[in-house]
């Protein structure tokens, strides 16, 4: 927000400079990102009346001028503007004068051939406006008595400095000249002078009724007719004080409401009662706040015919919509320079319901800004008088109607229990010059007073604190009151202490697992890849967003795969190659609830080799075994024993080349090569792989001390033995149920196990194929022999007869 400090000055007595108060709000916690010093801009600019005005003698659109400025002798000035003439008082710009807005420098100048000492100024060059038509021309009868050589600044309103303040979203009542200065008034002692209107008179000799739908809405709703008010340009102390703040002047009504806003962070809205009138189409009048209905649309104040929807929530006459509730007036009822009488709403609406209401259309204003935060509820009335009284001031006219529907309940105060010493335990030590002490009672109730609370001692440094209305949206807990109080009473006369005794920092068990997974597929080759977590919506149990920036990013992924394929087509298309990669990320699921999981996924398909000219250059497809082998090796690095069952009930994956992976029982996750049919829609190669693993499962499996501490095995001195064993067995049995049952008979002899030989062709019974075993044998404190290792190895041979009745060829 922007604080004009001659306004601030008005509510609180100060007199610091801006750089003072700058640093002094900033160290409270409210960011000042700029000052601008008015001052500067038109230093050495004066008041200057036009004696004379003659045509140049060489120049069709140049005026020969003898202005007056205070000095001895009138100045001659040549001036290219078209509304110059004689005795009218304009601003000069005299010798020696530095215009920073223009970046231009006064200096004794020739234009074309004429001398000229000075410059009459427009308030574009004085940096008031963006644009000018012509040099600006002072009005006495607005500004009073006017003298040449007086100082422009005070009658330009460029004696002032702002700061450009920001503050945090809890503190909406930052968004006002008031709570500023209550603010300032509470770090610096001064004294408060807030505006304290008046209650006006009226003649209530008509009726304006007011219908609210939604009472959590709306939960206070003033509406005033003021009828014979006369529309006319602002004057110029309002119009300064709205462009200090970034605002727009329009006309005497609309600048109140905008005043009123600035000054009460209140708000307000003024309709052309005759407008509302022809739109209702009848001279009884109701005012209503409801809810937009489907296909209902309102013309806004920027002309858009804005179609609406359900969540937007709409201000009505006789239930036609008119305006959307604190966020845009309407353009049909807009106060225009033919209105005569005006209705004027002051209202409190719901922080969610704007909030939604606003994104609805796109729409954020100053307004509902204002909304969104949270305005004073105990406000409310103040802000209505305080505007009802400027309007018939500056516009004249008579209120004829005033309604009001409140449906606010309970206290809008707080009470909250505060100890000291919790106070000092959070805060710690405060310097008390050279020395160390602790906060005292007499800091807290002075700190908190200034803040405008009350305190109720209730025992030994205890107090029950009375929040004020305008803080009773972010004070709810004693821990905010004691943040009020170090904010107040300075972070910087708190001491610097460091704990006593630290700890070093460590990582979690699962950080430390999830590391060391990602270790490992890096150290396989494979590319690490982050995706959005957002993707496109058509998934099962998928969670959708109900208002997404890009329908491309409208829903929660449910696994990682998707994104994984999209990027290894994007990484083809662009002519980067195959990828081989790898994500850790989350996926949501919606069951009863939402369910949220880490998981692990990978694609691979890229020629990992180097020294491709010994195959002209052409790229070896990846084998499904040695994707395989890939995922074994980092299962392998970090000591997973996983096991491969055949699998296929993700229509993703070939059917025939999908496995689920398991560890120890548990579901680890999935592992395939993609189906053709969606690899030909996509326009990838054939030998294309992915797999998704469940992090969770590979935490739990692995932060064991057995899994996580490494244990030193010697090599045995002693020479193995090894047996190879062959047989026929069904096509249907894997051999990863084999090598389960060759490990169990085995026993503690049993060091390896390793199929060398697959054959499926003749000689070979139907439906089964041939497989051959080296099976390793070795002992750690003996060399074997063959009495010790063929009983072994026999039983072996019974346990695969006897479980999966297969035909011995050895």
């Amino acid at each position: 927000m922007r604080i004009s400090l001659n306004w601030l000055r008005e509510l609180v007595d100060i007199s610091m400079t801006p750089e003072a108060l700058a640093e002094k709000l900033t160290m409270a916690g409210f960011e000042v990102e700029d000052i601008e010093d008015r001052r500067t801009w038109a230093d050495g600019v004066v008041v200057g009346k036009v004696l004379t005005r003659e045509q140049h003698p060489n120049a069709d659109r140049l005026s020969l001028c003898t202005v007056d400025i205070g000095a001895e002798s009138p100045s001659q000035i040549v001036c290219g503007a078209a509304n110059v003439r004689a005795d009218i008082f304009v601003a000069v710009a005299t010798l020696g004068t530095y215009l920073p807005n223009v970046d231009l420098k006064i200096k004794p100048a020739k234009l074309r051939g004429v001398e000229s000492k000075g410059m009459i100024c427009s308030l574009s060059e004085l940096g008031l406006t963006k644009e000018s038509e012509g040099i600006h021309i002072f009005d006495e009868t607005v500004t009073g008595a006017l003298t040449p050589g007086m100082d422009v600044r005070p009658l330009l309103g460029l004696d002032d400095a702002i700061l450009d303040l920001t503050s945090t979203a809890n503190r909406a009542d930052a968004l006002s000249m008031v709570g500023i200065a209550r603010e300032v008034a509470a770090l610096t002692g001064a004294t408060l002078r807030l505006p304290e209107p008046s209650v006006p008179e009226s003649q209530k000799t008509k009726s304006v009724s007011i219908k609210i739908s939604d009472a959590q809405a709306c939960p206070a709703y003033i509406g005033t007719l003021i009828e014979n008010v006369k529309i006319a340009p602002s004057p110029l102390w309002l119009q300064r004080r709205l462009l200090a703040s970034g605002v727009r002047s329009i006309n005497n009504i609309v600048d109140i409401t905008n005043y009123i806003m600035l000054e009460w962070g209140q708000p307000l809205h003024a309709f052309d009662f005759d407008s509302l009138v022809k739109v209702a189409g009848t001279d009884q009048i109701e005012m209503g706040v409801r809810f937009a209905r489907s296909g209902e649309s309102v013309k806004t104040l920027d002309g858009q015919d804005r179609t609406l929807q359900e969540q937007a929530l709409l201000i009505t006459v006789n239930d036609k919509p008119t305006m959307l509730a604190g966020v845009f007036g309407g353009e049909e009822t807009e106060v225009s320079d033919s209105t005569q009488h005006v209705f004027l709403e002051a209202a409190i609406f719901d922080s969610a319901a704007i909030r939604k209401s606003g994104r609805s259309q796109g729409l954020r204003t100053e307004a509902s800004a204002r909304y969104e935060r949270g305005v004073n509820w105990a406000g409310l009335e103040t802000a209505a008088r305080r505007a009802v009284q400027l309007i018939l001031e500056l516009a004249g006219g008579t209120i004829t109607a005033q309604e009001t529907v409140d449906t606010r309940q309970g206290s809008l105060t707080r009470s909250i229990a505060l100890r000291l010493e919790r106070v000092r335990e959070v805060l710690g030590m405060v310097e008390l010059g050279d020395d160390v002490g602790e906060l005292q009672a007499k800091d807290v109730e002075h700190t908190l007073t200034a803040l405008g609370c009350e305190l109720k001692s209730t025992g030994s440094e205890t107090w029950n604190v009375t929040v004020p209305p305008y803080r009773y949206r972010d004070l709810e807990r004693e821990i905010d009151l004691i943040e009020e109080i170090a904010r107040l009473y300075g972070y910087n006369n708190f001491s610097d202490t460091l704990p006593a005794k630290t700890e070093p920092g460590y990582l979690s068990i699962e950080q430390l697992i999830s590391r060391k997974v990602r270790e490992a597929f890096r150290g396989m080759g494979l590319t690490e890849l982050i995706h959005y977590s957002l993707g496109k919506p058509g998934e099962e149990r998928q969670i959708v967003l109900a208002n997404p920036l890009f329908t491309e990013y409208s829903a929660l992924r449910t696994d990682l795969i998707n994104g994984l394929i999209e990027a290894f087509q994007y990484n083809l298309e662009q002519g980067n190659g195959a990828l081989n990669g790898f994500e850790i990320g989350h996926v949501f699921t919606q069951e009863e609830d939402l369910i949220e999981a880490e998981a692990i996924a990978g694609i691979l398909g890229g020629d990992q080799s180097q020294g491709k000219w010994v195959r002209g250059g052409k790229d070896q497809p990846m084998t499904w075994f040695e994707a395989k082998g890939i995922l074994e090796s980092v299962f392998d690095r970090v000591g997973l024993p996983v096991e491969f069952q055949p699998d296929r009930r993700d229509p993703r994956l070939h059917p025939g080349r999908t496995a689920s992976l398991w560890v120890r029982g548990d579901r680890l996750g999935t592992f395939g090569q993609l189906h053709p049919q969606l690899r030909q829609e996509r326009g990838l190669p054939d030998e294309v792989y992915v797999f998704q693993l469940d992090l969770e499962v590979i935490i739990r499996h692995l932060e064991t001390d057995e899994a996580m501490v490494p244990v030193f095995k010697p090599f045995s001195t002693y020479p193995a033995s090894d047996r190879d064993i062959a047989f026929y067995a069904s096509r249907e049995v894997g051999v990863s149920d084999l090598e389960r049952t060759i490990v169990k008979a085995g026993g503690k002899l049993l060091e390896s196990v390793e199929l060398f030989d697959e054959y499926k062709g003749d000689r070979v019974p139907e439906g089964q194929r041939s497989l051959a075993f080296r099976l390793v044998y070795r002992a750690d404190d003996r060399t074997l022999k063959d009495e010790d290792v063929d009983p072994v190895h026999q039983k072996v041979r019974e346990a695969l007869v006897e479980k999966f009745r297969v035909e011995l060829r050895s």
